[in-house]
């Protein structure tokens, strides 16, 4: 990472264009931006929007994909809906929703877990299909209750695929939620590069793009990894 900064400042300086600011600048930005600007209010509202279309999304996918995963015959009555649902494009989802439901917040959740919940399912399906069935007979046997049997048989076998779906989906849908924020949404993060780029504010936008980063980063770092490390102890 140093290195590709290092690379990248001395790129610029070497350009010396505007479209192409240096990473000193960009940083600059940033701080000048949280300091005295809107970064941190609409960085905070794109967070809630993300947190809150991804865990709908980690919710009703996870249960849909451990559904099928167990029940060939709701596999095979869902199986093409899934399908067509993950190679819907983004793009034309969340704008037949706003079409549809109109402008709000509510829809622009909904928009944003839809994109993500049929990936979450199929990711969680291969799981539950990969399940230990002689762990499962023999907590039968030693008449193990159903909590029990999930939290300690079924859960630790899907935390692997529960945790790629996770990091995948946190992925996709930050790239969603700006796409929603910039069609129908009057702050966040995607409104505002959406002002930026109508203004060429290539620095702005960098500036942006780079909050961006490091709060993922942040997160993979201080959430999911070390949830990942806890989850998977019992190997």
């Amino acid at each position: 990472m140093l290195a590709l900064l290092l690379a990248w400042e001395a790129g610029a300086r070497l350009i010396g264009s505007r479209l192409f600011p240096p990473a000193t600048a960009v940083a600059a930005a940033l701080w000048q931006d949280a300091l005295h600007g809107p970064l941190l209010h609409n960085l905070g509202v794109t967070l809630l929007r993300v947190a809150a279309a991804f865990t709908l999304a980690m919710l009703l996918g996870s249960l849909l994909g451990v559904a099928m995963g167990r029940s060939p015959t709701l596999n095979r009555m869902l199986d093409s809906l899934l399908t067509g649902l993950l190679n819907l494009p983004a793009l034309v989802g969340i704008v037949l929703i706003y079409v549809w439901f109109g402008l709000s917040e509510t829809t622009a959740i909904a928009a944003v877990a839809l994109n993500k919940l049929p990936s979450t399912a199929v990711t969680v399906r291969e799981g539950a299909r990969a399940l230990d069935q002689g762990l499962i007979d023999m907590a039968r046997s030693f008449r193990m209750g159903r909590r029990a049997t999930l939290r300690h048989v079924v859960l630790p076998q899907l935390y692997p695929y529960l945790f790629g779906a996770a990091r995948s989906g946190l992925a996709l849908i930050w790239k969603i939620v700006l796409v929603a924020e910039l069609l129908g949404c009057s702050d966040g993060v995607g409104f505002q590069i959406q002002v930026l780029f109508q203004l060429f504010d290539v620095t702005g936008i960098l500036a942006y793009t780079l909050a961006f980063i490091l709060v993922v980063q942040a997160i993979e770092w201080g959430l999911l990894q070390p949830l990942e490390r806890r989850a998977n102890v019992w190997r």
